[in-house]
């Protein structure tokens, strides 16, 4: 039996991780945690025996990427309830309003159903997110418009659409970050860390979150910026900025990589850097155009402030301040906190892009690693879907903590397992003890590697 199954072990794990990823998409319930962290649990350990070595073939292992997202094409996403306000906006879109200055809650208390499906979608939504102003960037609103240009009547064909377009993103970002990390001299299988990844394949593709599409142009501005093509980069960057705003953290990342030169700041080459910024910005600018409107940039920024100023879930240190705060004040200090650590953000930011070193696209993207894992372990709000951006950028570095972490997040979903809504804080510190633990031994003891074999050859300079 042992022998069999070590000779048919891709086959075996292979149907296995896709009958429970079947029952993943069309059987389970969010409010089953026992259920769901079975499954999950069960998908991760299919997933370390497919990456812990190379014994299978590239292809083999794409082809079963591809196929355990297609398994949930024709799904309604059961653990996320985000997709609804998707297919709202790209319908008012679709209708000739701009998404960004009107409420769905204004729209169903006055009776007024602007788009197709407007109820079932308000109370999709739900009420919390339908009394806030779209905060999704045009790229994304562009996305969400195909949506409803392909399937305007109805939001399972949307959600179709919405996930096809996951789906053709996260195989860009497999082909393109397999070619990147050849580029540098690291094992190209180490992709699969991302592609394969169970927290990946169910958080993007099954729950319709959009960070694959904003990876897909990261990835690729980090392709072009090592081949040199920095002009090219800039404009992928500013797409994927479009998608996600995540990717505006790691601009000050690339002031070292223009400017110095074997330890030496060369100011002649300050045009260069001027000019990649400049173009990320107007490149953004123009995407907005559009949606300009007097009240645009008001309504955004207060949408995207509420996150600092109200909500709170799945927080790290937050949590720790919070208790100092009712501690010493007698009330939750949320609107406080939130401003101060945005703060501390900015300032670990610049310590990251001023005193690492910054040379090769490994030293960059460990810098964004650690550099949004800070904001990550200091913000109000650590939705699961977040984590994607550190899996992938973990791929081109020597660091795992992410991988980690994404085993464990699923605790945070203990959550909806309570009615009403509500965290179990034992829940969130076994998460975060058993992620901070591996990270703490990969800082003591870099060599170590969670996954890759023979991955980690000298990189060449990303010179421009």
């Amino acid at each position: 039996m042992i022998h069999f199954l070590k000779r048919y072990s891709f086959y075996f794990i292979a149907v296995i991780s896709s009958i429970l990823y079947y029952y993943f998409a069309y059987h389970l319930e969010r409010t089953s945690f026992g259920t769901l962290c079975i499954l999950w649990f069960s998908l991760f350990t299919g997933y370390f025996f497919l990456t812990n070595k190379q014994q299978y073939s590239f292809k083999s292992l794409a082809f079963l990427a591809i196929l355990f997202r297609l398994i949930f094409l024709i799904a309604t996403p059961n653990l996320s309830q985000d997709f609804y306000r998707f297919v709202w906006d790209g319908r008012m879109i679709f209708e000739g309003f701009n998404p960004y200055m009107y409420l769905p809650e204004t729209f169903i208390k006055n009776g007024v159903f602007p788009v197709s499906n407007a109820s079932e979608l308000y109370a999709g939504m739900g009420a919390m997110n339908g009394s806030h102003y779209t905060n999704y960037p045009p790229l994304n609103q562009f996305s969400f418009f195909i949506a409803a240009l392909f399937s305007n009547d109805s939001i399972w064909g949307a959600a179709i659409v919405l996930r096809l377009q996951i789906i053709l993103a996260d195989i860009g970002i497999l082909f393109i970050g397999a070619k990147l990390l050849k580029s540098i001299n690291k094992n190209q299988y180490l992709i699969f860390l991302y592609a394969l990844n169970p927290f990946i394949i169910i958080e993007m593709t099954g729950n319709l979150h959009f960070e694959p599409v904003m990876l897909f142009f990261l990835v690729l501005s980090l392709y072009l910026f090592y081949k040199k093509k920095w002009v090219y980069s800039a404009f992928m960057f500013a797409f994927s900025i479009s998608v996600k705003l995540i990717p505006l953290l790691f601009l000050p990342i690339f002031l070292k990589p223009f400017l110095v030169r074997k330890g030496k700041i060369e100011w002649e080459r300050i045009s260069k850097l001027v000019l990649f910024y400049t173009v990320i910005i107007i490149t953004v600018l123009v995407l907005f155009v559009p949606f300009l409107s007097p009240d645009l940039i008001d309504n955004y920024s207060n949408s995207v402030g509420l996150w600092f100023r109200n909500f709170e879930f799945n927080a790290s240190f937050y949590y720790i301040f919070r208790e100092i705060g009712y501690l010493f004040r007698g009330y939750n200090e949320i609107a406080v906190i939130g401003k101060i650590t945005p703060v501390l953000t900015v300032i670990f930011l610049m310590v990251v892009s001023l005193f690492n070193k910054n040379k090769t696209i490994t030293d960059i993207t460990t810098s964004m690693l650690f550099a949004l894992s800070f904001y990550y372990f200091t913000t109000t709000t650590m939705h699961p879907w977040y984590l994607a951006t550190l899996i992938i950028l973990s791929v081109f570095t020597k660091y795992r903590f992410p991988l980690v972490w994404s085993l464990v997040i699923i605790l945070s979903y203990q959550a909806y397992a309570n009615t009403p809504w509500k965290e179990n804080l034992w829940f969130v510190a076994i998460e975060y003890i058993v992620m901070y633990s591996y990270l703490f031994y990969e800082i003591k003891k870099p060599t170590q590697r969670l996954s890759g074999k023979n991955c980690y050859e000298k990189e060449k300079e990303s010179g421009l």
